[in-house]
């Protein structure tokens, strides 16, 4: 690969960074513009290609990073964090000379002993060229105060650390990229460009994340949200699930997608948009929330809908909770007016035999009989083949997850 580095090499010093333009009547971009990182011209992506020194290949969670600093979900970074950045994110969960917000690093991980700072790497994926990354930082980050930082804990029974520990490479890698495609995917991810120009104009646009198949109380939550307090009259809701890697026991991200176009189709809700995000699950709580209000910033979003113990996480052998039940509320609410977004809390929905889904103050008040059905005895119903109330889980949603019950267990 040591052809054409002369020319790429020029062309690096000689180009400047492409932006989507902010589109009119959306909100700005975080830190006011949309990166856009993808080369476009085949003999500029051939001589970088050529100019690379190492080829790496990625993990799905480094392919997820990839795409989103690509397309500008990560806005305003214009590659993986070098070590200056990455130990102030770690540490003030701000970026460097700018000060802006940022809820966690965003960074690539190698074993690599070969590779070296002012060298060029060809990440790749799945057979796929993804992307040319110039290398500015390598270093041997301190793993155990990034966790205690970012998740809170060094201890190995919260999912996050885990995965920074067992499944990231010895080094981390820092530097510009230079996007050359996207991940080929079962289920399509538009970018941040493509979403805000699918959203109308001058019109709050309120974000709901999950991880899970919607079923009944979710879509309570984030219909009910349209109607919040501080969301204007005619808003619309995106339903924005991340369906790149989540923790182990999680539904895979392929059937959630088919759970999601099935409801979307049953809906048929011209207030409720969807799209998909490729984005991978760190389980961070509170920090993760600030990440996930910064990435929907950049794809259009106003408001965003901050879950009771959202991205939380449980030990893996206690079972106990990592974060309090509402510190990642608190803190999205804390850190929106900087970001120049609201956030909606989540309402506590309960469903109930009297007055179908109100809230639990509600049901409190009014001493409504309250019916509840846990996720474990859900799953068991499933497998079991078991009628599943309408209540809980619309029938559309069901209908696939039955369907990869039989076929998993097949």
């Amino acid at each position: 690969m040591s052809s054409n580095k002369q020319q790429a090499r020029s062309f690096a010093a000689s180009a400047m960074p492409a932006y989507q333009p902010e589109s009119s009547g959306h909100i700005a971009p975080h830190g006011g513009r949309l990166v856009d990182l993808m080369v476009r011209e085949k003999d500029y992506k051939r001589a970088l290609v050529d100019s690379c020194h190492h080829k790496q290949e990625c993990s799905d969670r480094n392919a997820c990073d990839v795409e989103l600093l690509t397309v500008g979900g990560f806005s305003p970074l214009e590659g993986f964090l070098n070590k200056e950045a990455y130990e102030h994110v770690v540490e003030h969960m701000r970026l460097p000379g700018s000060n802006l917000l940022m809820g966690l690093p965003v960074v690539m991980d190698t074993n690599s002993e070969a590779i070296r700072e002012g060298q060029r790497v060809l990440l790749t994926y799945k057979g796929q060229d993804l992307a040319v990354m110039e290398v500015e930082s390598k270093w041997l980050p301190n793993k155990a105060l990034e966790t205690k930082a970012c998740y809170g804990t060094t201890s190995l029974e919260h999912p996050g650390t885990l995965m920074v520990a067992t499944e990231r490479g010895k080094y981390y890698l820092g530097g510009k990229i230079f996007g050359l495609d996207l991940p080929q995917r079962v289920f399509p991810c538009a970018t941040p460009a493509h979403v805000r120009a699918d959203l109308p104009t001058d019109t709050d646009v309120v974000a709901f994340q999950c991880r899970n198949p919607v079923h009944r109380a979710h879509y309570e939550l984030f219909t009910r949200a349209l109607h919040a307090p501080n969301v204007r009259p005619g808003a619309v809701c995106l339903v924005h699930p991340t369906c790149g890697p989540t923790q182990d026991d999680d539904i895979p991200g392929i059937v959630r997608y088919h759970t999601y176009e099935v409801l979307k189709r049953e809906i048929d809700n011209p207030n409720i948009r969807w799209a998909y995000l490729p984005y991978s699950m760190h389980m961070a709580g509170p920090r993760e929330a600030i990440q996930h209000m910064i990435i929907r910033k950049n794809y259009g979003c106003t408001h965003f809908i901050v879950g009771r113990d959202m991205a939380g996480s449980k030990s893996s052998l206690s079972g106990e909770d990592f974060y309090g039940m509402y510190d990642a509320q608190e803190f999205a609410i804390k850190h929106a007016p900087e970001l120049g977004m609201q956030a909606v809390p989540s309402l506590d929905v309960v469903y109930t035999e009297e007055a179908g889904y109100v809230t639990a103050a509600e049901a409190k008040a009014q001493g409504l009989h309250v019916k509840k059905l846990s996720g474990t005895k859900f799953r068991q119903m499933l497998r079991g083949g078991e009628d599943i109330p309408e209540w809980f889980a619309f029938k559309s949603v069901v209908g696939v997850l039955r369907e990869h019950a039989q076929h998993k267990s097949g």
